[in-house]
């Protein structure tokens, strides 16, 4: 109990209202991330606090800012942040897709075990994805390179899409790599509870013309 109302208070800190049902959710999702981690390696984290602020309340912390409804999570590893985001919104269509088929074998038992039912798995890698195929919302928090990013799923964004690409530093570099076409809306930066970092979030979409 005291676990759940402690990740209810601090979700409440980033502007989202979790209920204990969702609460609960989450705290089994972290079970079942360190229960397979004795045998995949999802995630180099095994403390369980450092997991709670660098997976859950880091995905979380994005939430007031994705405003998309049908949302891609490219590379979702371990499905962070694409799982925590779908647990706090039932109402939003969540794709995940990593290219690891052990990572998406966890990712498809997870889903199975906490009932979501607003949540497809795909093993593949971005760049093989179909045009037909259409987000209009594309998140990542495991791209080492913003411009790869935006390159590799360029084609499956909707035409008024978003990207939201999730950063420690504030990733100016990055940014003037940008390929042509490219507009950055906007670069947030976010304050997680018990993570004593900087994390950024950049949203971008096509420019106009």
């Amino acid at each position: 109990m005291a676990q759940q109302e402690h990740l209810i208070t601090q979700a409440a800190g980033l502007g989202v209202t979790l209920t204990s049902v969702q609460a609960d959710r989450l705290l089994s999702y972290l079970d079942l991330i360190a229960k397979w981690n004795r045998v995949h390696n999802l995630t180099a984290l095994r403390d369980t606090n450092k997991m709670m602020s660098h997976h859950i309340f880091d995905s979380l912390s994005v939430q007031p800012h994705v405003t998309a409804e049908k949302l891609l999570d490219v590379g979702s590893g371990a499905g962070l942040p694409g799982i925590p985001l779908a647990i706090a919104d039932p109402s939003r269509q969540i794709a995940v897709i990593d290219s690891n088929s052990k990572k998406t074998a966890f990712l498809r038992q997870a889903v199975m075990e906490l009932g979501l039912k607003n949540v497809k798995i795909i093993t593949s890698r971005i760049e093989s994805m179909s045009a037909e195929h259409r987000f209009d919302g594309i998140i990542s928090r495991a791209f080492s390179d913003i411009n790869q990013f935006v390159v590799m799923s360029r084609q499956v964004l909707s035409e008024r899409g978003r990207w939201y690409a999730m950063k420690g530093l504030k990733p100016d570099e990055e940014l003037q790599r940008l390929p042509p076409g490219i507009e950055v809306l906007s670069i947030r930066s976010l304050t997680v509870p018990l993570l004593a970092a900087q994390r950024h979030l950049v949203i971008m979409k096509e420019a106009d013309g």
